[in-house]
Parts: C-alpha cells; structure tokens; sequence
C-alpha cells in the first residue's frame, strides 16, 4: 500500500482555515446549496480550470444547469504557463474565485482551501468510486479537494516494427528486465536509420515510475527503490537499447515526435499520448500501426501497476457561497461529471462500470486495449505536503539524476543527493513532522 504521509497543518493552513469570511462547516439546513438543488435564490459562482479541461467543463456546466437553475457559474482560465502562478497571486490578493481546479499540492499552503469532509457527509457522498486516490488525496485525515481526472501511463509499442523484426508483441505481464531484454532485440541500425528498443522522456517520472509501482514515495527516508531505478535507465543507456538523455536534449527528441517517426519501437508515456496519436492518424502523419499494454513492472508487483496524477477541483475557504459551490463540485467529481469527460478521453478520478464503458468507447478507435487504462492499480505520483509544491521536488529528481545520466556522478551518488536536498526543501520547515513521519 502507498505510503501516506500526515501532517499537522500548523501555522498559515491552520491560520488560513480559521480566517473565513464565514464558518468552514456546512450549515445545518443547507440554506440554498447543495441540498436545494434548483429551488433556491439565484446564485453566482466563479471558476478557474485549467485550459485543456474548459470546453469539457463547459459542457459539464450545461447538463447541471438543466438540473440547479438557480446557480450560475461563470467558467474562466488562465494560459497553462502562467496557471498556478498567477492563480495563487488571485487568491492572495482576493479575488472572488469560489471553485479552484487543480494539482491540490499548489494550494495547501495558501491556507485557501476549504474542508471537505462535513460537505461530503452531510451530503452522503459516496466516495467508493474514487478508490484508493480519495485516501491518497488526504491531508491530516482531512480532504480538501475531489479528483475530477487523473493521467497514468502505459507502454505504446509500434505494431508494425514488430511485425517487421517477427518478434512477439510486448505482453501485459512483463518486468522491466523483460522489457530490456525485449528493447535490446529490436534495437538494430546506425545514424538516421537507426531504430531504437525503446525510448524514455528525459522526464524523471520515466526512471522513478519503478519505485513508485513498488509503494514508495519521492519523500521516503529509504530510497533504495530510486537508486534500482535510476541505474536500470543508466544500464539501457549503456546498452543502447533507449536513446541518451544527452542524444535527446542535443536533438530536442521528444516522445511524441520520436514515436511518430516510426523508428520507436516501444514508448514509456501517459494517456494523453492516445489522443496525439489518434490526431496523427486524422491528419496523416503516421501509416504504422500501434497499440498498447501495460507499464513494465518490478518483480512482485502486480501487473498494469502505474503511478496517477490526480486533478481536483477544491472550494475556496472564503467563498460566500461554499455550499453552492461543493453542490457543482459533487457534481462535476461524480458519476454524472465523470461520465461525461470520459466520453471526451479523460480518465477520471471517479470510476464504474458505466463510465470505464464510456472511456473504452466502442471499439471503433485505437488502441485495441485500451481497457488497460481504467483497469489500473495506480499509486499517487506525489504525496501531499504542505508547504513544498511537488514540481520542486520533481525537479530536484530531475537535476540528479541527469548529473548522473550523462556520466557526472553515479547513481549511489545522485540517490545520496537526492535524499539531502528534499530533505532540506522542506523537512527544514516542518522539521517535526519530518522526523515523525519518517519513524
């Protein structure tokens, strides 16, 4: 089981949470809110998602309007660069921004971020259909926002490269060890012909994701799992089965260019690379046949065992209108919400029956198995501290590590690294929490 790290939300969220313009609890009657649906006073709400989600919300938006008449939402964004920067600078100053989408972690230590719990009990939210992300998603045993969507990721292979070499297709119980010996088999040519086993993203997810896929954290005390991880990249390096990393920032290789080339047999990426390749397919730009199976696991581990990053939607702490406000949260987080932007290509953080159908669709488009998705074991890819974001920890994973990849350090070296500079990133503010959860 992941481990999930609790903390005393001392100092600004323990501030912040009882600073509100009006209690954080729900009100025992649920004046015009989430129990009211359509039949109380007219109400205006403001929202902020991130752009690639707003057509969907949108949409979202007009099948609970039909339902709450009565709560009018006005649906904005910001350019994804500029996202949490300039939305937390809103929230600072003030702003009227009832409902906040996105990574929870950004937030947790403006202190902005409403509770949710009393909301989804009084409300009888059944919350099974979140699965283990809703407990992943807990902050000192208190829930501070609903997962909407979610990205995992799978291995993509080149059908066609396959065929061509007359080698079996990659199957979906592989270990990683397999699949390195799978990489080093189709890996032949020099130069501009050259056709690669396999290719990993300079993106640290790409290494650690075997850590993650065994249980443990980017925060953990022992990163042994981290350092197996990062020498098996250096091992495919060597073994010139996947391009270098230095190749791929010399070249600016990216993984969806380089899939699309042809000369890629195996791709290690999220979901959202169905919906590129389905985009090249429509204009033309690829003729190779593709599909895809589950991530690589480490021995033990079951398979289609992959590490999730889950989107939330969060309610502001002093928004005049919070039972509102967690009224189209329930909403757009819901069976109802899910079912919708699973049948625009998202997987969401809610699950049944019903919405894995809408996803997998009928049939008609790739990939064949795209069932492997929504049948996952999934580990939250970051746990949730408060103070730190996790792009910063990510990055101190991400400098290391391409110390290392390039020949400046070993992988001993950059674990040693590692463990040092998170620590210090934000054991130093929350020193007693650090040392507790660490036991």
């Amino acid at each position: 089981m992941n481990k999930i790290v609790s903390l005393t939300l001392a100092g600004a969220l323990a501030a912040g949470l009882t600073a509100g313009c009006s209690s954080s609890k729900p009100s025992a009657q649920g004046g015009n809110g989430a129990g009211s649906g359509g039949e109380g006073k007219p109400v205006k709400l403001k929202m902020t998602v991130l752009s690639d989600d707003l057509n969907t919300f949108k949409l979202a938006y007009d099948e609970f309007k039909k339902e709450n008449p009565n709560i009018d939402v006005q649906l904005e964004t910001i350019p994804q660069q500029q996202y949490y920067d300039k939305l937390r600078l809103q929230l600072s100053s003030g702003e009227d921004i009832d409902i906040i989408g996105g990574n929870m972690d950004v937030f947790l230590d403006t202190g902005i971020l409403e509770p949710l719990d009393d909301y989804i009990k009084k409300n009888k939210i059944d919350v099974s259909g979140f699965g283990p992300l809703y407990d992943s998603l807990k902050v000192n045993d208190k829930m501070y926002g609903l997962p909407y969507r979610k990205s995992n990721w799978m291995l993509y292979y080149n059908k066609t490269l396959f065929d061509q070499a007359k080698v079996p297709y990659p199957k979906a119980d592989m270990t990683w060890d397999e699949f390195r010996d799978l990489a080093k088999k189709m890996t032949k040519g020099e130069g501009a012909n050259k056709i690669y086993g396999a290719f990993l993203h300079p993106w640290a997810q790409t290494w650690y994701i075997q850590a993650v896929q065994g249980g443990s954290t980017i925060i953990d005390k022992d990163l042994a799992p981290f350092k197996k991880a990062l020498q098996f990249r250096m091992d495919m390096e060597k073994d010139g089965s996947i391009m270098s990393w230095a190749e791929q920032i010399s070249t600016s290789a990216h993984y969806n260019s380089a899939f699309q080339k042809g000369n890629v047999a195996m791709n290690l990426i999220g979901d959202w690379h169905v919906a590129q390749l389905r985009q090249a397919e429509e204009e033309k730009k690829i003729s190779f046949d593709w599909d895809v199976v589950p991530v690589p696991h480490p021995p033990g581990v079951p398979a289609n065992t992959s590490l999730a990053t889950p989107v939330s939607l969060m309610v502001n702490k002093n928004s005049k209108h919070k039972e509102e406000a967690f009224k189209v949260l329930e909403y757009m987080t819901g069976a109802k919400g899910a079912k919708l932007f699973a049948s625009k290509g998202f997987l969401t953080g809610y699950s049944n029956d019903e919405i894995r159908k809408a996803y997998v669709g009928d049939g008609s488009m790739k990939p064949k198995n795209i069932h492997y998705f929504v049948e996952q074991k999934e580990y939250a890819e970051y746990p949730l501290l408060p103070g730190v974001k996790n792009i910063v920890l990510n990055n101190i994973y991400k400098q290391e590590g391409e110390v290392a990849l390039t020949g400046g350090q070993t992988a001993d070296q950059a674990i040693q690294k590692i463990g040092a500079r998170v620590q210090k990133e934000w054991a130093d503010k929350y020193e007693k929490d650090f040392k507790a959860a660490k036991k």
